[in-house]
């Protein structure tokens, strides 16, 4: 069978076999990398989207051979550091993706690595506090604490202490801790009507996810508001714990099972039940559409979750072509420099952030789709973060560009990330995230 040049198919996914001992083996992963860097050696179509290819093609081009023969087999680990796991390279560039024979997933490559990494060496303290968010959360949101911890985090000497002890630079800035936590907050439900709709189902359960429930429980409490303006019952989720997100990107898979096991049952309760289920964090729905459904192939819950799950803008656009969402907005936002994250773009459900925000009168939406480089933790760590400003930078300008009156991306954590790499571009451009600026533009 001749190799065909690229694929016109649409990406497939395999399931991860990270159960399996050989998915451990570390011969066996270093010949998979070695074909999967000559065949991106030979492409270089992804050179631009991260810094793991240029990494890949200087260590190439760097070797005796320039070829990838010649890289040190301890080199390849160079290549790992660098991927956050966007996922673009697999969504938008890469022509030898599956149905491919060639076979190429580079992002789940990148993340087996980490795993055997992880099983062989466990992971610094700086990167097992850094992906336990809800432990910190936990603690630095206690009142007295989150305010010790926010001041702490805008002290110079201390930051540089920070960066000489963790390895957290001192240049980043670091989302604030709320002193009142969005779960315990939560003002109870009003609308008790269900209406489904052709595409929607008419009760929502909010899974609030750490970064709401601990740095800006606001995003979850305007997502209330939107519900209840357009008489759509909710509940919260009876329990949740983080999503696994963090460790699924530093390898840990074992923790992400057990996670997942805290759950997915009551998750799947709801999605029975007949709930669409929201998470405000693009990663975390991400999470539950793709990654434990990728892991756990065979779980029933699993998959009832994953067809129960939705972005809240692609809930509320479909809630739309339902007719039954209102559009009684009372306040324009005027121009709005709009952010799409990697992990929102992954979800395949195109634009609905933009399409939303362009039903808003007086409103003008200048999209930017492009990875901002922050990527979880990533962008925190002292090693990283000049390349995240690196790979932020596009965006930073495109973000700038139209004098914007607000600046917003679906990943609030980017969104701080393009204000701080914008700098004293459009000053006045005001940092608010989407289901905010939806909220407003109702005047509720």
């Amino acid at each position: 069978m001749t190799n065909r040049e690229g694929s016109l198919e649409a990406p497939t996914r395999h399931p991860l076999d990270w159960k399996s001992e050989a998915f451990y083996d570390q011969a066996a992963l270093d010949k998979e990398m070695a074909r999967v860097f000559d065949i991106c050696h030979g492409c270089r179509r992804c050179v631009n989207l991260c810094t793991a290819f240029p990494t890949l093609f200087d260590l190439v081009d760097n070797s005796s051979t320039m070829e990838v023969d010649g890289i040190a087999r301890a080199d390849y680990a160079k290549v790992v550091d660098q991927c956050y796991l966007c996922d673009m390279c697999y969504m938008s560039k890469c022509p030898y993706v599956p149905p491919h024979q060639w076979n190429v997933d580079f992002p789940h490559l990148m993340l087996r690595a980490k795993a055997v990494k992880f099983r062989r060496q466990g992971a610094p303290l700086r990167d097992r506090l850094l992906s336990s968010t809800d432990a910190m959360g936990r603690l630095a949101a206690i009142p007295v604490v989150a305010q010790t911890v926010n001041a702490v985090n805008k002290v110079g000497a201390a930051r540089s202490v920070m960066q000489g002890v963790l390895g957290v630079h001192k240049d980043r800035q670091l989302p604030d801790y709320a002193s009142s936590k969005f779960r315990p907050n939560a003002s109870p439900a009003r609308s008790t009507e269900v209406r489904d709709g052709k595409n929607t189902p008419g009760k929502v359960a909010i899974y609030a996810t750490c970064y709401v429930n601990y740095n800006e429980p606001g995003i979850g409490h305007d997502l209330l508001a939107i519900l209840e303006h357009n008489a759509i019952p909710w509940v919260l989720v009876e329990k949740e714990a983080c999503c696994g997100m963090p460790k699924l990107e530093l390898g840990d898979l074992e923790t992400v099972a057990k996670l997942k096991d805290a759950n997915i049952p009551p998750l799947a309760k709801l999605a029975k039940a007949g709930y669409a289920i929201l998470t405000p964090i693009p990663s975390c729905t991400l999470m539950y559409k793709q990654e434990l459904p990728l892991m756990f192939p065979g779980d029933g819950d699993v998959k009832a979750v994953q067809e129960a799950m939705f972005d809240p803008f692609e809930y509320l656009v479909l809630r739309n072509r339902d007719g039954l969402l209102k559009t009684d907005f009372k306040e324009k936002l005027g121009n709005v420099s709009y952010h799409i994250p990697c992990h929102s773009r992954v979800q395949n459900v195109g634009q609905k952030t933009r399409e939303l925000l362009q039903l808003i009168p007086g409103t003008t939406v200048n999209t930017v789709e492009r990875c901002a480089g922050h990527d979880g933790t990533w962008g925190v760590k002292a090693e990283y973060y000049d390349n995240s400003m690196k790979i932020g930078r596009p965006v930073f300008e495109k973000m700038a560009a139209g004098e914007p009156d607000y600046i917003s991306s679906d990943c609030p954590i980017a969104g701080r990330h393009i204000r701080q790499g914008m700098g004293e571009e459009s000053p006045n451009a005001r940092k608010h995230h989407p289901i905010e600026l939806v909220r407003k533009a109702y005047g509720i």
